[in-house]
């Protein structure tokens, strides 16, 4: 189902791809069977979403429980029917092996065609294993590995690190990642912000359970009226993440909390800064007015961030100091990723987690459960990463 417009003037958008639930191209016949036998679509949720310049779809699917065929895909029209092919391969997706992908959340396609996919490394919240968390860049272009960053406990804590998404800063040289620290269910949670330096290839984490990259004291909030996760409060710290135009200023923020938070990359990139400068050159740049969970930044100083209370994208627009509404959709349930088509739109995807993770049921006959959106930004608006 798509909608059109003839004139496509900002703000209008369309349904790219949508499904009921989500469904593999599977290279066996068993690999299928095991998947529809044991209900693993159930606990299938597509996450991030971007597009390469040849125009293929991209989505992650974290492991969040067992049985995720693939972790990182790339969509497949057969028969009319959207299909996710493991990428790079079904080899490079297998799961307990700490060199292949294990569970992919965020990851970025970045201004040469190159894929940064940051492996939180954990399966169904066990501890990572040693090796297990890492960075990898993929090649688009030559289709082969470039690197890998293997991410080390004493960087993220094998057992409580929830690595959530990152920016590239390849003028500089450097990759940000946000830790929402919440590996550990049930437990306090440790958020913090990672930074790599690829001229080095060395790590170092800051703002370790600062006030901004944790889930902000007793909140709660509800989508459609109601409760997030029906039968206990939802906590995640630094999640969304997006990196200034000029590379100057990183933003991020919780999911559990409405403000937008800002700090200067100079001290980032600095890894002489003390720890104590950085925390307290974090600004609270104000409230969204909604929660929020991915972010990204266009080529003129705009952050786009998605709204789970207002159901659809946000702009903040840093020169006035303003937070407003771009898009809305009451099937916007759950907006998760947000990125650029690098021809004019954003892309973004909705997915239910609260309700697919949340303890509710869902009416998995209904063909709009999980969908993929474009929406018109303007015709020389890209990504950050393009300014």
């Amino acid at each position: 189902m798509r909608y059109r417009y003839g004139a496509n003037p900002i703000g209008q958008y369309e349904m790219v791809f949508h499904w009921n639930r989500l469904d593999w191209d599977f290279p066996d016949t068993r690999m299928k069977q095991d998947f529809e036998t044991n209900e693993y679509w159930k606990k299938a949720m597509p996450a991030g979403i971007k597009v390469d310049r040849q125009g293929h779809y991209y989505v992650s699917v974290p492991r969040w429980a067992e049985g995720i065929p693939s972790t990182m895909n790339r969509i497949a029209v057969k028969d009319g029917k959207p299909l996710l092919q493991a990428f790079p391969s079904w080899e490079w997706n297998r799961a307990g092996n700490v060199h292949a992908l294990q569970s992919v959340l965020g990851y970025e396609i970045d201004e040469y065609n190159r894929m940064w996919l940051l492996d939180q490394g954990k399966i169904a919240y066990a501890p990572s294993p040693e090796g297990s968390q890492k960075l990898i860049v993929w090649d688009l272009n030559a289709n082969r590995p470039l690197d890998a960053i293997i991410i080390p406990n004493e960087i993220a804590p094998y057992r409580t690190s929830f690595l959530n998404d990152l920016v590239v800063d390849n003028k500089n040289g450097f990759v940000y990642i946000t830790d929402s620290g919440t590996g550990w269910p049930d437990h306090p949670l440790d958020g913090g912000i990672i930074v790599y330096n690829m001229r080095t290839r060395t790590l170092r984490r800051v703002l370790d359970r600062h006030y901004s990259t944790q889930d902000f004291p007793d909140f709660r909030f509800r989508i459609d009226d109601k409760p997030v996760f029906r039968d206990r409060p939802l906590r995640i710290g630094a999640d969304g993440i997006a990196l200034s135009a000029d590379r100057s200023t990183l933003y991020y923020c919780p999911v559990t909390g409405r403000n937008l938070y800002a700090i200067d990359t100079s001290l980032l990139r600095n890894f002489n800064t003390p720890l104590e400068e950085i925390r307290k050159a974090v600004r609270a740049v104000g409230s969204k007015r909604t929660t929020t969970d991915g972010m990204h930044a266009d080529n003129r100083g705009n952050v786009f961030y998605t709204m789970l209370e207002g159901k659809g994208i946000g702009i903040y627009t840093p020169f006035s100091n303003t937070f407003h509404d771009f898009v809305s959709d009451d099937r916007m349930l759950w907006v998760d990723g947000v990125a650029f088509d690098q021809r004019g739109s954003i892309i973004f995807n909705n997915n239910r987690l609260h309700e697919m993770f949340g303890g509710y049921e869902i009416d998995w006959t209904y063909p709009y459960n999980l969908i993929i959106w474009k929406a018109f930004v303007g015709h020389d608006v890209k990504s950050y990463l393009y300014a």
